[in-house]
């Protein structure tokens, strides 16, 4: 596990996700996407975590299926927050 894994309390494949409750999920989300607002609008950086972001909430907030749930993980683990 690399230092930004360990600081956010998350294991490689997401584990900590799992164990969130809806609510501190879309915290996690809501406070990641407030960091990549203050970032400048012309980063593609930005510009990409926020896509991602916006697809982790569009997931959320639907009904999924489990190959959706599987998808929703794997886009949570891959952004370490």
């Amino acid at each position: 596990m690399n230092p930004e894994q360990a600081g956010s309390g998350l294991d490689p494949v997401g584990g900590r996700w799992k164990q969130m409750g809806n609510d501190e999920k879309k915290a996690r989300l809501n406070e990641e996407m407030k960091k990549m607002q203050r970032l400048p609008p012309n980063s593609s950086y930005a510009s990409h975590r926020l896509r991602v972001l916006n697809k982790i909430h569009q997931l959320l907030s639907l009904q999924r299926t489990s190959s959706q749930d599987e998808e929703l993980e794997l886009l949570f683990s891959g952004l370490h927050i």
